[in-house]
């Protein structure tokens, strides 16, 4: 008889977690963030020329990014769930088309409110929000071991946009004007996004369940609490940390003109804020990995907390510089953090409805620290206060996190 060959094993999957494919396909988010970080940080830059524009006063001006941020967080819970019934693809494509077209149409307005509407409903809703949760909750499902580490990638996108952007912008404001300007960034968000959303077809891997449950803490009671009431907690923390978080990220243009430096070097912290922004979520990506998602969000609130109260005393320009730098390597990690605690403490099959529903939070938190840092401007004629409005609540947020560690090492002392 002819020898018989071994029996073959079925090939592997390519698509499988922390394989090859799922470190080609964090590439490609990160491009995707880039680019649509766009819808976040451009306004920051063209804040001051808007406000002359419309003839309007900060607060005013200060909506548009309001609007925008609500609209990001809310469409990101929209987004996400539809990505979860039919892949990310559909709302990538969408969001190109929205944001790119979003921008286009944000040049013609003939008003402040015009402008304001387009900002909310195209760029944040259907635009930016198609990159920021939806992407992180699936970028969270293809990886295990290095999960902390690749999720901090993903998130870094969003800041090394608001990195390239703000000088970029402020370049061909400077030269051609922010309408000129709007519209070309339309054309390139739609030539960029349209296409990378074709190679996102591929749905994740089904998951394991019991990762979250063998955690103190995890599983059907996150942190010892209900579901709900977990939940709501981490809402809240994601509201206060990005209302202290807006305060320099939405207004450092603006401070620095009010102080006689002049926009473009506003542009130039801001860029470099959210430079350092990148260094710290990758940093704090390894340190997730290490010990965990909540204390990690524990010790970027104390840091972040600690810079600004830095902004108070000091505004000369190598001061500016400086904590603007400090800022940026402080605050980075936080909002990736929130990611990795949903990942760590809910069920797997919850993922990206609750990732969603805090990154929704946390622009919330941008949202409406935006626009009170604005109107306590105008109501003060100085952003001492913001700025002393921020450090309150991030100490809301601090409260919180330290509230859940306490928990959980409550719940760890009583499994021992």
């Amino acid at each position: 008889m002819p020898p018989t060959s071994p029996p073959q094993s079925p090939p592997a999957d390519r698509h499988q977690i922390d394989s090859p494919y799922a470190v080609m396909r964090l590439c490609i988010t990160m491009v995707l963030m880039v680019v649509g970080a766009s819808g976040m940080y451009v306004i920051a830059v063209v804040l001051p020329y808007v406000q002359a524009h419309y003839y309007v006063d900060r607060g005013l001006a200060s909506m548009p990014y309001t609007l925008t941020m609500l609209g990001v967080g809310v469409g990101g819970l929209l987004m996400g769930r539809m990505a979860d019934r039919a892949g990310i693809t559909r709302p990538l494509f969408l969001g190109g088309l929205c944001l790119g077209g979003g921008f286009i149409a944000a040049s013609y307005a003939p008003d402040i409110w015009t402008f304001m509407a387009v900002h909310c409903l195209f760029i944040g809703l259907l635009g930016t929000s198609a990159t920021f949760s939806p992407l992180v909750a699936d970028t969270s499902l293809w990886f295990r071991k290095r999960r902390g580490i690749a999720v901090a990638v993903c998130a870094s996108g969003n800041y090394l946009g608001g990195a390239i952007w703000p000088p970029i912008v402020q370049y061909f404001v400077d030269n051609y004007g922010w309408q000129e300007t709007y519209r070309g960034l339309g054309l390139i968000c739609i030539l960029v996004m349209c296409p990378l959303a074709l190679l996102m077809r591929t749905r994740p891997p089904a998951q394991d369940s019991s990762a979250a449950s063998a955690r103190p803490g995890g599983g059907p009671r996150p942190f010892g609490l209900a579901p709900g009431a977990a939940q709501l907690l981490l809402c809240v923390a994601g509201v206060a940390c990005c209302v202290a978080m807006a305060m320099p990220q939405v207004h450092i243009v603006a401070y620095c003109g009010d102080l006689g430096y002049g926009p473009a070097r506003g542009a130039q912290m801001l860029s470099l804020m959210l430079a350092c922004g990148v260094v710290s979520r990758l940093v704090s990506g390894a340190i997730c990995d290490r010990i965990g998602g909540l204390r990690t969000l524990l010790l970027g609130s104390m840091l972040q907390g600690l810079s600004l109260l830095l902004f108070i005393p000091f505004d000369s320009l190598a001061s500016l510089y400086l904590i603007s730098a400090l800022f940026g390597l402080f605050q980075g990690g936080i909002v990736p953090s929130y990611a990795i605690i949903v990942r760590e403490y809910f069920p797997a099959a919850e993922a990206g409805q609750r990732v969603g529903a805090v990154i929704m939070a946390t622009m919330f938190g941008m949202a409406l620290g935006g626009w009170v840092s604005g109107k306590i401007f105008d109501m003060t004629g100085s952003y001492h206060a913001a700025f002393a409005n921020g450090i309150a609540w991030n100490l809301l947020n601090l409260a919180i996190a330290l509230f859940l560690l306490t928990r959980v090492r409550s719940l760890h002392l009583r499994a021992a």
